[in-house]
């Protein structure tokens, strides 16, 4: 009987505790803010650049991971802001690149095309239909039935319909054709403040007068040892004709009419106005400009550093005026890769070669039908992928692991080939962390039945590419900040996956995590 009273009393001391303590308030806002290739060391290292409300401010007042990782291989733009914000891997999300191969027709498609739906300043018809989890932004309107806002700005479009999920009240990107911000029929109408924006403001009425230049003095960019005899640069993005807007996009310029845009947003909508939180996803660009490598554009990524530094506190502002960084929850962080750069120069003798995904493919279906017979049995292949037939595999009633395991073998075989998955092994092999990665990059429903691992130092020669990226396995640190009131300062060197950002956030607001999430809330 006294232990029954001393349990009672335990019990209720400690839910009056509970109770006794102030509990976070419900943020107004949430801002992702994403940055587009953005690096740890790049941040760090060009810091005398930066003023004192970018990212000076974030390392002040923020809880700063400073090595961030994606749970996957090979993350991209798209896998990477699908992973952020569903808080899983393409393995459930579906998203696996930015592109790839539609087995159906055999043609190349976005991860955001859907023709059944038409778009606003665009002739792309895009939809969030192959993303096939929940995201953050989804979980906040069925927990507010609706009521809480969500919308997202980015320079891409698929960055933009990736950041506003399913349920969202707009994804806003540029149009590389036009310049003009655009959008999709998915999300309902268009805003006339968009409109608006796109009949006065829009950059194609200002691109003919816009040059970037240094924004800091001469003799203030010595942060990368490169052989390069000067600090100027110049470029008109009108020169580049019908590519200007590409080539804008590319630029730390995006970043301002990124800015721009959701300085109209916040002006002309009633997002952050109540208390149901709202959501707003936001793209920055920091990547290198025209594809250059860093030894050709040392001084122009670190510009862009500097222009970015001020975006984001610019961001900042604008926000603080409209709902007040009180009440409002902030996350940065990076799409966790770099572009791939040039070949290395031969006087360096770095070792490597040329790899050919369309000759490996060739040579696989002649060796196919000289062990099974006759038949067309590699349907396609892409983006290191090969794709076989499974109809003609079925009627021949051969074994589909089989063929699989047996086109394994070959291709290991050709020089370049670091490793070669086939989908039987990823689903169903033996575990290991290198194979978890790669199991979490693979989706059953668009991924090939052959992955093909590269050699680092080869270059993977692409048919009709204006770009032929050399294989890399080199780290790229990346941040993940939070900024908010209730946010305790401090700066954490212990690694942290990015899954844990959406259940972080559905934290903070007091939603559901998305419906394929399983990590848990960092803080």
């Amino acid at each position: 009987m006294k232990g029954h009273i001393l349990t009672s009393i335990l019990t209720v001391l400690t839910l009056t505790g509970l109770q006794a303590q102030s509990l976070p308030a419900t943020p107004k806002m949430v801002v992702g803010l994403t940055i587009d290739q953005l690096r740890t060391d790049y941040i760090e290292a060009f810091s005398s650049l930066y003023g004192e409300k970018g990212f000076k401010r974030l390392w002040k007042e923020g809880k700063v991971f400073l090595n961030a990782e994606y749970t996957f291989s090979n993350p991209d733009r798209s896998s990477a802001m699908a992973a952020i914000y569903t808080g899983t891997t393409p393995s459930f999300n579906g998203i696996i690149s930015n592109y790839r191969l539609d087995i159906s027709t055999l043609r190349t498609v976005s991860c955001v095309d859907d023709s059944n739906f038409l778009g606003y300043y665009t002739n792309d018809n895009s939809a969030p239909s192959q993303l096939l989890t929940s995201t953050v932004g989804d979980e906040l309107k069925a927990s507010t039935l609706g009521k809480g806002f969500v919308y997202a700005v980015a320079p891409f479009r698929d960055a933009a319909i990736l950041g506003a999920g399913h349920s969202a009240d707009g994804a806003f990107w540029m149009n590389d054709m036009t310049g003009k911000w655009a959008g999709t029929t998915y999300y309902s109408e268009f805003p006339w403040w968009a409109n608006l924006y796109n009949d006065r403001n829009a950059v194609d009425s200002r691109i003919e007068t816009m040059i970037w230049t240094p924004l800091h003095p001469e003799g203030s960019y010595k942060n990368i040892t490169v052989e390069r005899f000067n600090e100027t640069f110049k470029y008109k993005f009108a020169d580049a004709k019908q590519y200007k807007f590409k080539r804008l996009i590319n630029s730390p310029f995006v970043n301002d009419e990124v800015n721009m845009l959701v300085d109209d947003l916040l002006k002309n909508t009633t997002i952050g106005e109540d208390d149901t939180p709202d959501f707003l996803s936001v793209t920055f660009y920091a990547g290198s400009y025209n594809n250059q490598s860093i030894q050709e554009g040392s001084v122009e990524i670190q510009d862009t550093y500097a222009r970015l530094d001020k975006n984001i506190a610019d961001l900042l502002e604008m926000v603080n005026k409209k709902v007040g960084l009180q009440n409002v929850i902030f996350f940065i962080t990076s799409t966790g890769y770099t572009a791939p750069e040039g070949v290395d120069l031969g006087r360096f003798r770095i070792p490597g070669g040329e790899f050919y995904l369309n000759r490996c493919a060739a040579l696989l279906n002649m060796y196919l039908m000289a062990s099974y017979g006759e038949g067309h049995y590699v349907e396609g292949y892409y983006d290191q992928q090969i794709y076989l037939n499974h109809k003609l595999i079925e009627e021949k009633q051969l074994s589909l692991a089989d063929v699989q395991t047996k086109s394994a073998e070959f291709l290991i075989q050709f020089s370049g080939v670091d490793e070669v998955f086939s989908a039987n092994r990823l689903l169903l092999g033996a575990w290991s962390p290198d194979i978890q990665k790669k199991r979490n990059a693979f989706n059953r429903k668009y991924s090939g039945d052959l992955v093909i691992s590269v050699l680092p130092g080869w270059t993977i020669v692409n048919e009709n590419a204006q770009v032929n990226p050399v294989v890399r396995y080199a780290h790229s640190p990346m941040p993940l900040i939070f900024l908010g009131s209730s946010i305790k300062p401090e700066i954490i060197h212990t690694p942290v996956t990015v899954d844990h950002i959406a259940p972080t956030l559905a934290h903070f607001m007091r939603i559901r995590a998305p419906n394929a999430c399983a990590s848990t809330p960092l803080f």
